[in-house]
């Protein structure tokens, strides 16, 4: 059966292009992109989408996800996050290591991918850890987990703290073309930390973890990188300070990337005391200030931050319902990251639509040398339709948890169909195809 979606406004940063077209799509693949008008006379085993007035964008890809198995699939499985993913508007994601066993071995890969074949509805890239059980004294199996399948290493929730294992860390994976993605955290300065420090966390009675801890560390892993060699890609940048840094060492021409995440440029410390110490805004790191806002929407603007990423963390309503200090850090953001985008950014003139969707397709796609994040014909026909036009209120999930701070928000801007392999897998927002 051929797919062929029919006047939409396509937009495909990759080749800055960006005009009214159609798409056909036959056996996974996209065959042909034409600016005619298509044809009275049309094929009866051709399935048809009109997507009049919608945009037609390449697949998108949330680079840094938490799916919580194995170990923990009370909270989410990879069946229930990929089935969030795909009502987000996501053809692909990548998962964090950080799971119960840590992934940090040939055979912890094989189960990702394995169940991902399985039971998901995305697709699912694994993310390896840099040390064995992310304990920061062992480099963990780099060179096997590559032969696995793994497309990064991480020890995303736990910073590196031992320069010389991450130096190694950085030194090992440049021969495997790998990037090391980045927790920067001084854990010995945030220990015990629960909001950002400052006027907030002073006055809320809350323990600050400084600012300092985040780029203390993110100075630290660039110099590293230019020492060694290595890709360095800084997760869930937040601070003012660390996009300066960033933007400065790619100056440079240190080999540098880095993302942020929607709450980073959309809510600030201050949202703690406006909703009576709400535990769905502790997250790591913390909720900065307005100014970090602003200097996250400017390395956005010029290019300093590659990538916009969910860290989507789902914790159980019952682990977040506990006064605020004992709380898990975390948010879930699969299926809030696009009319976040789109709301905040877009609307606000932050970004362009085009910029936009770069952050979450070719951008992503670069820095993890993932064949993927574009339209061009031949490519996998992931592709992902967004009405910039419609307005919810969010209330509802897919995933297994709800720890929002965006619920009861009206947002604009979603996807309304999401296609993997030339498979409609969402619709309407509503899963379709398993």
């Amino acid at each position: 059966m051929k797919l062929l979606i029919l006047n939409g406004i396509v937009c495909d940063p990759a080749n800055k292009f960006e005009k009214k077209a159609n798409i056909l799509i036959e056996n996974g693949k996209i065959v042909n992109i034409s600016l005619k008008p298509e044809s009275k006379k049309r094929k009866s085993n051709i399935k048809v989408i009109d997507a009049n007035g919608k945009f037609v964008v390449p697949g998108l890809i949330d680079m840094h996800t938490h799916l919580r198995e194995p170990g923990r699939e009370d909270e989410e499985t990879i069946k229930t996050g990929t089935r969030a993913a795909a009502v987000g508007g996501f053809t692909t994601i990548c998962s964090m290591p950080n799971t119960q066993p840590v992934i940090d071995s040939v055979s912890g890969v094989k189960f990702i991918l394995s169940t991902a074949s399985n039971e998901g509805i995305v697709n699912v890239f694994p993310i390896g850890a840099i040390t064995k059980g992310s304990n920061g004294l062992e480099l963990a199996e780099i060179g096997k987990m590559k032969g696995a399948g793994i497309i990064a290493i991480s020890d995303d929730g736990k910073s590196v703290m031992n320069s010389i294992i991450m130096r190694r860390a950085l030194e090992y994976s440049k021969m495997f073309g790998l990037p090391v993605i980045s927790h920067c955290e001084d854990m010995n300065l945030s220990a015990n930390g629960e909001i950002n420090e400052g006027y907030i966390s002073t006055v809320l009675g809350l323990k600050g973890i400084p600012r300092q801890a985040e780029e203390i560390m993110v100075e630290r892993d660039i110099a590293l990188a230019e020492l060694t060699g290595g890709r360095i890609h800084i997760a869930h940048m937040s601070t003012e300070r660390s996009v300066e840094i960033v933007r400065n060492s790619k100056k440079r021409g240190i080999k540098v990337t880095a993302e942020t995440a929607p709450h980073y440029f959309s809510l600030t410390d201050e949202e703690i005391k406006n909703t009576d110490y709400n535990t769905n805004t502790k997250m790591n790191p913390p909720l900065r200030t307005k100014a970090d806002i602003n200097a996250i929407c400017k390395g956005l603007a010029d290019g300093t931050i590659d990538c916009i990423a969910s860290d989507h963390a789902p914790h159980l309503a019952e682990e977040k319902e506990q006064e605020f200090r004992v709380a898990p850090f975390g948010i879930i953001g699969l299926e809030t990251m696009v009319p976040l985008i789109i709301t905040k950014l877009v609307n606000e003139k932050v970004i362009s639509f085009r910029e936009a969707i770069s952050k979450i397709t070719c951008g992503p796609a670069k820095v993890l040398g993932l064949n993927k994040g574009t339209l061009s014909v031949g490519s996998d026909a992931d592709i992902t339709i967004i009405d910039l036009k419609q307005t919810k209120t969010i209330e509802k999930f897919e995933s297994k948890c709800k720890n929002s701070p965006f619920i009861g928000q009206k947002l604009t801007g979603f996807a309304t169909t999401t296609i993997v392999s030339g498979i409609v897998v969402m619709n309407g927002g509503q899963i379709v195809s398993d």
